[in-house]
C-alpha cells in the first residue's frame, strides 16, 4: 500500500490503490485477502489504470537534446511512431529516467546470446524451458524470485544453480524499528553526513534493500525441502562465495563461467546453457542533457550534486532528479514508498508554496546528537576543567 502512487502524499486523491481496487471491483478481495504487499502483476496492473487517466504523458516519445536559451528549457523529442520531431519549452526539468541494468564489463562486451539480465526474463523465459541448464548470478529479490519461479521445472530435468558471491542469502531487513530509516527524519541526518561517512553506511546497509524477501527464502526452502522428501537428488545448486570472473562461449554453444570461490581462493568452472545476471542496476545519466552540463552542480568526485530538495542546476530551483541521489540521500532513493514523499518536495518546491503537505516527524526514533546537547557538553567540560585547574 505505501508503494502506490499517491496516498503517502493526498490519501484522497483519485489516483489511490485504494481507488484502483474499488473502481476494478477488488476492495473487498484485497480486503479479505490481509496481505499489505500488493502483486507484481496487481500493481503494473495498477500504474497502467493510472496512466491511462492522465492525457499529458507522452509514451513512445524519446528526448533527443536539451539546450537552455533565455530563461527556458527546449527539448528536442523524437515522436518514436511517426518518426518526427518535435520541440518542448520549460522552465523546469525533472530527470526520471530511473536506472539501467548493471551488467558486468566481460559479459557487455562479448554480446553473449544466451546471457541475459533479470529485466528480459520474462521474455525470454520459454527459451529457458527448453533448454537444458541455467545459472542465475546474485543473491537479490529477482535472483530469489526467478530462482523460485523456476523450481517446478527441476522434475522436467532443467538444471538450475544459484552463484552468488556473497557469503549467505540475505533476508531483507523488515522490522519496524528499522523501517523508520525511510522516514524524512532519516534522510535529513542522512543527507548532512560527510560524502565518506555516507559511503560506509550505505556499504554496510545492503541487507536494507538488497536481501530477499523473508517468506520468499522460506518458500524456496520448503519447495526443496518438499521435492526432495523421497530422498531424491535434486539438480538445483546454491553456492555462496563464488566471484564470477568471465563467461565464454564453448563450441556447442553452451556457457563456461569461471569463478573464484572468495573464501578458498580456489577458481573452478561450470557450464549451463543460460545464464541470468541477477546483478541489479545503475543509475546513467541521460545524454540528452549533455547541452545543459554547465548548468549541473557536481561533487569533488563529479558525482551529481544533489539539494535536500533534489535540485541539481546552478540557481536550485530548476532541475530535479528522481532516483539518481543514492549517494546523497541513501538507500531510501529507489524505495517505491517514498516515491510520494520525494514527488511532494520537487512539486512544493516548484511551486514555491506547499502543494502537499509534507510530514515532518513520523518516526518514533531520533536521529543523531539531541538538539543543544552538544553544547551543553562542552559548556559542562570546560566548568569541569575550570574547577580542576583551581
Amino acid at each position: 500500500m505505501g508503494t502506490d502512487l499517491v496516498t503517502m502524499a493526498d490519501p484522497k486523491s483519485r489516483f489511490s490503490f485504494l481507488n484502483y481496487l474499488k473502481e476494478n471491483d477488488r476492495l473487498y478481495k484485497f480486503f479479505i485477502r490481509e496481505n499489505f504487499f500488493i502483486l507484481r502483476k496487481e500493481y503494473n496492473s495498477y500504474c497502467k489504470w493510472v496512466a491511462l487517466q492522465l492525457d499529458n504523458c507522452r509514451f513512445g516519445h524519446q528526448v533527443i537534446s536539451v539546450i537552455y536559451d533565455k530563461g527556458l528549457y527546449i527539448l528536442s523529442v523524437k515522436n518514436m511512431s511517426t518518426g518526427k520531431e518535435e520541440e518542448y519549452i520549460t522552465k523546469k526539468l525533472v530527470l526520471g529516467t530511473g536506472t539501467q541494468p548493471n551488467i558486468p564489463d566481460f559479459a557487455n562486451r562479448q554480446q553473449l546470446p544466451k546471457v541475459l539480465h533479470t529485466s528480459q526474463y520474462q521474455f525470454r523465459k520459454s527459451e529457458i524451458l527448453n533448454s537444458t541448464s541455467v545459472s542465475i548470478i546474485g543473491s537479490g529479490q529477482s535472483a530469489a524470485e526467478i530462482f523460485s519461479d523456476l523450481l517446478p521445472e527441476l522434475e522436467s530435468g532443467l538444471k538450475i544453480n544459484w552463484f552468488t558471491r556473497s557469503e549467505r542469502y540475505f533476508p531483507l531487513e523488515y522490522s519496524k524499528l528499522t523501517l523508520e530509516l525511510t522516514s524524512p527524519e532519516y534522510v535529513d541526518y542522512f543527507y548532512h553526513l560527510s560524502s565518506e561517512k555516507r559511503r560506509q553506511i550505505l556499504n554496510a546497509q545492503n541487507g536494507l534493500y538488497k536481501g530477499i524477501n523473508f517468506d520468499l527464502i522460506s518458500s524456496i526452502f520448503d519447495k526443496l525441502y518438499e521435492m526432495s522428501v523421497d530422498n531424491t537428488e535434486l539438480p538445483a545448486f546454491l553456492r555462496t562465495n563464488c566471484r564470477l570472473n568471465s563467461i565464454s562461449s564453448t563450441l556447442k554453444g553452451s556457457n563456461l563461467l569461471e569463478f573464484t570461490e572468495v573464501h578458498q581462493q580456489r577458481n573452478f568452472t561450470s557450464e549451463s546453457d543460460y545464464v541470468i545476471l541477477a546483478t541489479g542496476y545503475k543509475y546513467n545519466e541521460p545524454a540528452c542533457i549533455e547541452g545543459i552540463q554547465s548548468r549541473i552542480m557536481r561533487t569533488s568526485e563529479n558525482l551529481l550534486n544533489v539539494s535536500r530538495n533534489y535540485t541539481v542546476d546552478i540557481n536550485n530551483n530548476e532541475i530535479f532528479v528522481q532516483n539518481a541521489e543514492l549517494h546523497s540521500h541513501g538507500f531510501v532513493s529507489p524505495d517505491l514508498g517514498m516515491g510520494a514523499y520525494r514527488n511532494s518536495r520537487i512539486i512544493n518546491t516548484i511551486a514555491g508554496k506547499e502543494i502537499y503537505r509534507v510530514e515532518k516527524r513520523i518516526a518514533f526514533q531520533e536521529f543523531g546528537v539531541p538538539v543543544n546537547s552538544e553544547e551543553k557538553f562542552q559548556e559542562g567540560e570546560s566548568i569541569k576543567n575550570l574547577a580542576e585547574s583551581l
